[in-house]
C-alpha cells in the first residue's frame, strides 16, 4: 500500500525554468520529478564525506608534519604513525562537522 502523502512544497518558477523543468521530468510528472530531485539533493553523499574526511586527514598530517620539523623535532616512524592515526580517528567527525556547517551556510 503506497504511503499516503499529506504535506505539499510548493515554489514559483518563470515560464523557461518550468520549460527546463518538464524536459528533465521526462514521462515523470513534474511533481514526482521535483519530488526526486529535493529527496536526493537532501540526501548526504557518502561519497563526498569519505573523500572530505580522507582529505582532512592527510590535511591534519601534513600540518603536524610541517609544524613538526620548522619546531625541531625529530620526525621518527613513530611520531608518523601517531600523526596517522589521530588524523584518521578525527576525520570522519571532521568531515561530519565540515559538511554540517556547509549546509547550515546553505540555508541562509
Amino acid at each position: 500500500m503506497p504511503v499516503l502523502r499529506t504535506k505539499c512544497i510548493s515554489t514559483k518558477v518563470t515560464d523557461e525554468e518550468y520549460a527546463r523543468f518538464e524536459g528533465l521530468a521526462g514521462e515523470q510528472t513534474i511533481s514526482e520529478w521535483v519530488r526526486a530531485v529535493l529527496l536526493k539533493a537532501a540526501t548526504p553523499n557518502p561519497a563526498e564525506t569519505v573523500l572530505l574526511a580522507e582529505l582532512l586527514a592527510l590535511r591534519t598530517i601534513l600540518l603536524n608534519l610541517h609544524f613538526a620539523l620548522c619546531s625541531g623535532e625529530p620526525v621518527t616512524a613513530e611520531s608518523m604513525r601517531r600523526l596517522i592515526d589521530r588524523a584518521d580517528q578525527e576525520k570522519i567527525l571532521h568531515a561530519r562537522e565540515c559538511l554540517a556547517s556547509t549546509d547550515v551556510r546553505r540555508e541562509r
